[in-house]
């Protein structure tokens, strides 16, 4: 989340109007994040999030991620449930750009979950796998192995300013990653972006997860190798170390609701390296085309540097889990 379009009280009391949440009592910009304009709001009937739809998200895509949203909550799964407007429409425009408004999740991400809230993640990632079996949307996925060069190249004579290595290292892993990608694993809908600040706990109980806007078709196991880099290192760049108590609970609560299967199982270790090098490719193209004048907190290229060495060196997907 972040803010790019900069809107004033009397825009979203404008916004509010085709809105039946009541009348505006404060809101706010929210900083953290780094791809779509997010303000928290608060109306006499209740708290909500309206965000407005900047740089990767196309317009098409719109139906699906509301869609998805709409159909986990009638689920009973915990995520922010898009308000239809009086158009009964769910997305709106301003300053033409698309934007929506979702209810407000309550609780807070933690910097740093313990094995035992990696077990009720697992558990959850493989619910929202579950529960969109049988969804009628489908979306590709737009940051899928086939768009890594292609991000490559846009950022290749410059990446240098962050790393004097980082061209040959990024070379060397696509290499590898494009070799061994597997090509028929079990598929479905992924959340595709589960990183702490996407997971909300509220008294110390899982409250839900936001920021759908990456979620799309991709391989179930992908969604897992994304979760062991998000979720399941320690330490600060070059001190990182892989927490393995973690990594297994994280798949004990996977494998309570879904099994994963032993092609997956043996996959974890390209599809790890890849998620390493997907999120490594985003943050350098963020840090180097950040949004003059936009309030936003980039994240930090090279904390993927060291992840990439440790998915490159283990062996097989055992060492994620001994």
């Amino acid at each position: 989340m972040a803010v790019y379009t900069k809107l004033q009280k009397e825009e979203i009391n404008n916004i509010l109007l085709n809105y039946k949440v009541g009348k505006l009592k404060n809101f706010e910009g929210i900083r953290e994040g780094i791809e779509n304009t997010n303000y928290f709001i608060e109306t006499e009937k209740g708290k909500y999030i309206l965000t407005i739809y900047e740089r990767r998200v196309k317009d098409t895509d719109l139906p699906f991620f509301s869609n998805l949203m709409v159909e986990l909550s009638k689920n009973g799964f915990n995520c922010p449930k898009p308000i239809l407007n009086k158009d009964n429409n769910y997305i709106s425009e301003i300053k033409n750009k698309k934007f929506m408004i979702v209810s407000f999740l309550e609780g807070s991400s933690k910097k740093n979950l313990t094995p035992i809230e990696c077990k009720i993640v697992g558990n959850q990632i493989a619910k929202l796998h579950q529960i969109t079996k049988n969804f009628k949307f489908v979306r590709k996925n737009d940051l899928s192995v086939r768009s890594w060069r292609g991000i490559f190249s846009q950022v290749k004579d410059q990446c240098n300013k962050i790393h004097p290595e980082l061209p040959k290292l990024i070379e060397a892993n696509l290499i590898t990653i494009e070799k061994e990608w597997p090509k028929n694993l079990p598929s479905g809908i992924i959340h595709a972006d589960l990183f702490n600040d996407n997971i909300f706990f509220y008294n110390n109980k899982f409250s839900g997860f936001i920021d759908f806007y990456f979620s799309c078709n991709d391989f179930y196991a992908f969604e897992i190798a994304i979760c062991f880099n998000a979720l399941c290192f320690e330490g600060f760049k070059q001190n990182l170390s892989f927490n393995v108590t973690k990594a297994k609970k994280l798949m004990e609560g996977y494998n309570e609701v879904r099994k994963i299967s032993k092609d997956e199982k043996v996959a974890l270790k390209v599809l790890s390296q890849g998620a390493a090098l997907r999120f490594l490719l985003t943050r350098v193209f963020d840090y180097l085309n950040t949004v003059d004048n936009a309030i936003v907190k980039i994240k930090d290229p090279e904390e993927y540097l060291k992840r990439l060495e440790f998915h490159k060196n283990a062996k097989s997907f055992e060492d994620y889990l001994i």
